[in-house]
């Protein structure tokens, strides 16, 4: 999962979110807390006679709901490898332990994007497709 800070900048570049189940968000004054959209919330209830599924309509604590620009989404990383659609080109290992997304956006030579995990690299590309689309 990408970090706040990097969801933050794509918010920023212009990536817009339209809500669906599996999507996950921080609530922007609870950015420790990563919350997923779901149908149903499913929790694991502990009982001295054993685990039981709970199911609920909603949650029961006092946070009820919040309004999407309070929330931050937090794409996954086949989200994000389809929101570079048709410049998307390689997913790699790097030599050095992390990965490395492969773009080419047509006029431009190619452009790598590393970082530690796979979705960085992906939220990287992304920053850098959107803030050129914005900037020309």
């Amino acid at each position: 999962m990408i970090s706040v800070a990097l969801a933050q900048r794509l918010h920023d570049a212009g990536l817009r979110w339209h809500p669906r189940p599996g999507d996950a968000f921080a609530v922007r004054v609870l950015d420790d807390q990563v919350f997923t959209i779901a149908d149903m919330v499913v929790e694991p209830r502990e009982y001295p006679t054993g685990t039981i599924l709970g199911f609920n309509g909603t949650t029961e604590w006092a946070l009820d709901s919040v309004r999407q620009e309070d929330a931050l989404w937090l794409p996954r990383e086949d989200q994000l490898r389809e929101l570079l659609g048709g410049t998307f080109r390689s997913l790699a290992r790097s030599t050095f332990g992390g990965y490395q997304v492969l773009v080419e956006v047509a006029g431009r030579p190619e452009q790598v994007f590393s970082a530690d995990d796979a979705a960085d690299a992906y939220a990287q590309a992304l920053l850098a497709l959107v803030l050129a689309a914005a900037s020309g």
